[in-house]
Parts: structure tokens; sequence; C-alpha cells
């Protein structure tokens, strides 16, 4: 009787084993899924020309953001990789609580541009591109394209002026316009090495962007 008893209790074990075992599969298969459906970085970041190469589509989205807001290439992918390098997913790393805890992110910037939620909004609703996705790189570089014609008009700032530029991306142009920056040594720091990238990638892109305009079919268009 004792045996008998048992068995009822041991099949109740081994169901919440499978269980567990089930779950657990499931979980890492979600989370592989969602790893393959990640865009990959560019392997060399610091090289437009390998960039648009490995990824065939990004040229094509860049010069129509160019020929759509007239802000060259190269500052608009300098200011790209400062802000998350490229990374689909990117937001900024988690605050923490006592040193140990990991506490709340310190804004809801978000995907290539690193665009927050209230300005990705005013995006959507300026250009009519309501099912623009941050995580996507064409609806990014628009968006920064789009967000350096509007310091353009509101700032005054060149359209190829990377260093000023990035300087707005930052502190918005409200801020650029009462001069926020000048308090911010750091940020100042960064935006020379966005002009300098900017820089780099003009040059690199000089070598190249006749492949890409052979490939894509259509005249050259000025830096």
């Amino acid at each position: 009787m004792e045996a008998y008893g048992a068995y009822p209790q041991q099949m109740n074990m081994d169901s919440l084993r499978t269980r567990f075992h089930i779950g657990v599969f499931f979980v890492l298969a979600v989370c592989l899924c969602g790893c393959a459906g990640t865009p990959d970085a560019p392997r060399y970041p610091n090289d437009i020309c390998e960039i648009f190469r490995d990824n065939r589509g990004w040229y094509e989205s860049a010069y129509e953001s160019r020929k759509k807001w007239g802000v060259s290439i190269p500052v608009m992918m300098a200011i790209m990789h400062q802000e998350s390098k490229y990374e689909a997913k990117a937001k900024p790393p988690r605050t923490t609580c006592l040193c140990i805890f990991p506490g709340p992110r310190p804004s809801s910037a978000f995907g290539y541009s690193q665009a927050l939620d209230s300005t990705w909004e005013k995006y959507k609703q300026s250009t009519g591109n309501g099912g623009a996705d941050r995580d996507d790189f064409g609806d990014s570089i628009d968006f920064i394209g789009w967000y350096c014609n509007v310091s353009h008009k509101q700032c005054g700032i060149a359209k190829n002026d990377a260093y000023s530029m990035y300087l707005a991306y930052h502190e918005g142009q409200g801020g650029f316009n009462r001069k926020t920056y000048r308090k911010k040594a750091w940020l100042r720091k960064v935006a020379s090495k966005v002009q300098r990238r900017a820089k780099n990638y003009e040059r690199q892109l000089a070598r190249c962007e006749s492949e890409f305009q052979r490939r894509k079919g259509c005249c050259l268009w000025p830096f």
C-alpha cells in the first residue's frame, strides 16, 4: 500500500521536471530566435565603404535621406556611429542603485539613432512616416537627416558642419541656441570626434561611392 501511494507522487515529480525542462527550452529558443533576428553591426565601423559593402541596402537608404534632406552621408553616418555604433537595438546603460542593483535607464533613447520617444513621435508626425521603427536603419538614417535639417533651419547650422550638428543633436535645437554645450567640455570633445569621423568618412566615400552608384543605377550626388 505504501508503494502504491508513492507512485502518483513520483509521477507528479516527473511531470514537474518535464514541464520545467520544456519551459527552459522554450525560453532559450525565444532568446536564440531574437538574437538571430537582430541585424549585426558592421565589422569595420571606421570604414564607410566596408559598412556599405557589408549592408547592401544601407547606401540606398542613406542616399535617399541625403536627397530628401540635403545632409551629407558622412555627417549622418558619423552621428549614427557616435550614438549607437550601428547597433539596431542600442539603449543607454542602466543606472545603478546602491552601486549594486540595476536601476532605470537615464532616457528613452533607442535604436540606431538613439532618438527619444518624444522626438521620434515628432519625426513620424512631421514626415508622415507613421510606421517608422528606431531599430530600422532606413528609418533611423532618415530621422537623422530630418533632425539635421531642422537644426539647419532653427539654428542656422550648415548642413556639412558635423561638429555643430552633433551638438544640436545632443542638446536639442533649443539647447544649442542657448549654448548649453559651453559648460560641457566633454560634449565638445565628443562633437570634435564626430567631426573627425565625418571627414574620414567623406574621404573614404569619395573613393568608393561610384561602386554603390553603379549598383544603384543612379547619378552621383555631391557630398
